[in-house]
């Protein structure tokens, strides 16, 4: 492990006020989470309207997401910033109208379905080793080029034909809409009603109503062509039940949730990869263990879902990248009513928020916990499951977790089987929190092609 310590964000050490607060929630959301954060199991305060609080203790932790799930809905500014772009899709569905979709999609993303899924995976770091290569020595910003992989897996699994929706313009619009309407307003840091407008919100979404249409369009092609001899997701969520109610998804639905998993299936993986990447490079020694374990389980050839359990080391990397990089690496919910979390009063309508990234390098709960170690993870058991949140937990678990972990551990196992990634100085990646936690300006890597 090497003594030095990875790129990391600078905690506000002193207390903000309300202009100040806002101009460093727009540079950097991250940045707003205090320092004490990561030594206190809860601190406290209120802006002008609004009382909130940031929760990192393990136990308050599972109360929120697991024992009290409905008292700590998602917040409405999350709400308002999403809903243009994903509908009621289970990323923002509350109640009843969630649980029966989390109940007929689940099935979706059985371990059968998802290992069915592995050879896509597998050929998408088939073509990612052919650019690579191609690089010829040049610095390569490995970010774009796992944005790149992961949307192709995602593009083949959602729609395997290929010819029904362009996939690729989906997620541009989506992607755009996003980078307009997720900076924080004034009027979300004081508290205003979320009913009332936000400027930087207005007028956002024409293109997003256009790929709605298109997708609605590309739902009903695909309904009425009937089932396929080999089903992808699109196939699976249309034929999708809730066991209770017997209730199938409509074409609103359908298309809600399936924007839902362009974007959420393949930014997210990218940036673990791309995190996951850069770690490699940071610390030689890791990279050279990860690469030995990877070369001998597969020889020379693509990593296949067979491979997973045979790799540990390679999934301890992608672990340890989650936790100093979660892409959620920030997440706010609405007290429903009055409560006690820490020993502390919350009370309804209060904010709770819950900052992934301090959590996980909190100093009573990780030794060490800004150093790159994936060996804390050697033994999964010995993690506290409320201190690291990766995917969240409780039964709003990420639904494709297992998803991204094995395209993860497949794409990463097979770089590292191929080539050697070097950082290049004065290149350090800034996490950055634009809705994920992002590398600001990319991750620039030299790349060499290794001798097979």
């Amino acid at each position: 492990m090497s003594d030095k310590l990875p790129a990391r964000c600078k905690l506000v050490t002193e207390p903000l006020g309300i202009i100040e607060t806002l101009r460093v929630a727009r540079r950097n959301l991250v940045e707003i989470i205090p320092d004490i954060a990561t030594k206190q199991p809860i601190v406290s305060g209120k802006t002008a309207v609004v009382r909130w609080h940031m929760v990192m203790e393990p136990d308050a932790l599972r109360h929120i997401l697991k024992d009290a799930v409905d008292v700590y809905p998602k917040s409405d500014v999350t709400k308002n910033i999403l809903e243009p772009a994903i509908g009621n899709s289970l990323f923002i569905a509350e109640g009843s109208h969630w649980r029966w979709q989390r109940r007929a999609a689940t099935p979706v993303f059985k371990h059968r379905n998802i290992a069915n899924l592995a050879p896509i995976m597998g050929a998408a770091a088939d073509r990612s080793t052919k650019r690579l290569a191609a690089s010829k020595g040049r610095a390569v910003d490995v970010f774009a080029e796992m944005v790149q992989a992961t949307f192709e897996v995602i593009s083949d699994v959602t729609f395997s034909d290929g010819d029904s929706v362009d996939a690729g313009a989906v997620h541009r619009a989506i992607d755009a809409y996003i980078a307009q309407t997720a900076k924080v307003s004034l009027l979300d840091i004081i508290g205003v009603p979320t009913w009332v407008p936000r400027l930087n919100r207005i007028g956002s979404s024409s293109a997003m109503k256009d790929m709605r249409r298109i997708a609605d369009a590309s739902i009903e092609e695909r309904r009425n062509a009937g089932p396929r001899d080999i089903p992808d997701l699109l196939d699976l969520l249309l034929e999708g039940e809730d066991p209770e109610t017997k209730r199938q998804m409509n074409t609103d639905e359908l298309r809600d949730n399936l924007l839902t998993f362009i974007v959420a299936g393949h930014e997210t993986t990218a940036l673990t990869l791309a995190w996951a990447l850069y770690l490699c490079a940071f610390d030689e020694d890791v990279q050279q263990k990860a690469r030995a374990e990877a070369s001998e389980v597969l020889n020379g050839r693509t990593a296949t879902a067979d491979d997973i359990k045979a790799l540990p080391y390679i999934r301890q990397i992608i672990d340890e990248a989650l936790r100093l990089y979660p892409p959620a690496a920030f997440i706010s919910r609405t007290a429903q009513q009055t409560d006690t979390l820490c020993g502390r009063e919350v009370r309804k309508g209060d904010t709770v928020m819950l900052p992934i990234y301090a959590l996980h390098r909190h100093k009573d709960l990780w030794e060490n916990p800004d150093a790159f170690d994936p060996d804390r993870f050697a033994d999964q058991k010995a993690v506290n499951r409320f201190s690291y949140l990766p995917f969240g937990d409780g039964p709003r678990v990420c639904i494709g977790a297992s998803f991204a972990l094995q395209e993860a551990v497949i794409i990463l196992a097979t770089l590292l089987s191929r080539f050697k990634f070097t950082a290049v100085k004065g290149r350090d990646p800034r996490p950055e929190l634009i809705l994920t936690l992002r590398p600001s300006g990319g991750v620039w890597l030299q790349v060499e092609e290794l001798s097979s």
